[in-house]
C-alpha cells in the first residue's frame, strides 16, 4: 500500500501531468531509494545557504512545470563553485517560462545509468536499465524486463548491456556496488507495481553508481491521464 506522503505528491501533481523533480526525489526517498542532498530553492538566499552548508561545487537545475527536458533548454548547470556563480545561475533560470525555483544539489561522481519504467497496455509495467547520461538516446545501450524484478533478473539485465564492463571496473576505475544497484532496481520495480494505476512512465536519468551507493540524481514521473 502506498504511503500517504507518496499519494499526496501524486495528487498535488495531477494538474501539471507530471511530478516536478524535487517532488519526485522526495517520493523516491520515501520509497527507500538514495537521492543526493538537495534543496528546492525559491530564492537566491535559500540556494546560497544550502551551498554554503554542504560546500561547493554544486549542481543547479531549473524547476518549471513548463520544462520537462531541462538539458534541452539549458536548464542544468554543473560545477557551480561560488555564491556569485550560483546567484547568476538562479537569475538566469528565473527568466524561464513557469519558473518555480531551482534545485540545488550536491555533485555526485560515478558511472551514469538510466533506470526507467513504462506501463505497457499489453504487458503491464516494464523496467529498463541502460547506460545513461545525455547520450542515452545516441547509444541506446539498454535492457528491458517485465516487472516485478528479482535479483536474478538484475544480473541478467547487467550482462545484457554492451557497456556492462563499465560497471565491473574498466581500465583502473572502481567497480560499482552491484548489491546497491540490485537493491535499487528491485525496490524501484516494486514501487512501479504499486504506482501502476497512476503513472505512464518514469525516468531516472542519471542514476549515478559508485563503489558505495547508487544515487538517483535526476527523476521524472509522467502521470496517467485519468
Amino acid at each position: 500500500m502506498l504511503k500517504k506522503g507518496i499519494r499526496d505528491i501524486l495528487s498535488a501533481s495531477k494538474d501539471t501531468g507530471w511530478v516536478l523533480e524535487p517532488q519526485a526525489k522526495r517520493l523516491f526517498s520515501m520509497a527507500g531509494l538514495d537521492v543526493p542532498r538537495f534543496t528546492w530553492a525559491t530564492t537566491v538566499e535559500e540556494a546560497v545557504q544550502f551551498a554554503q552548508e554542504i560546500g561547493y561545487p554544486i549542481v543547479g537545475k531549473v524547476v518549471s512545470p513548463r520544462i520537462v527536458h531541462k538539458s534541452d533548454r539549458d536548464g542544468v548547470a554543473v560545477g557551480i563553485d561560488s555564491d556569485r556563480d550560483l546567484a547568476e545561475t538562479f537569475n538566469r533560470f528565473s527568466r524561464f517560462e513557469g519558473f518555480a525555483g531551482m534545485v540545488a544539489e550536491e555533485m555526485i561522481s560515478g558511472v551514469e545509468l538510466i533506470v526507467g519504467a513504462k506501463i505497457d497496455y499489453q504487458f503491464g509495467p516494464v523496467i529498463l536499465l541502460g547506460i545513461g547520461g545525455t547520450e542515452v538516446e545516441i547509444y541506446r545501450d539498454i535492457t528491458i524486463r517485465m516487472a516485478p524484478l528479482q535479483e536474478r533478473d538484475v544480473e541478467s539485465m547487467v550482462k545484457g548491456l554492451k557497456a556492462g564492463r563499465l560497471l565491473e571496473g574498466y581500465r583502473g576505475s572502481e567497480p560499482i556496488n552491484m548489491s546497491e544497484l540490485t537493491r535499487l532496481l528491485v525496490t524501484f520495480s516494486d514501487l512501479v507495481m504499486e504506482l501502476e494505476e497512476f503513472i505512464e512512465s518514469i525516468d531516472l536519468n542519471p542514476v549515478i553508481c559508485g563503489a558505495a551507493k547508487c544515487i538517483v540524481a535526476d527523476a521524472r514521473i509522467m502521470l496517467r491521464d485519468v
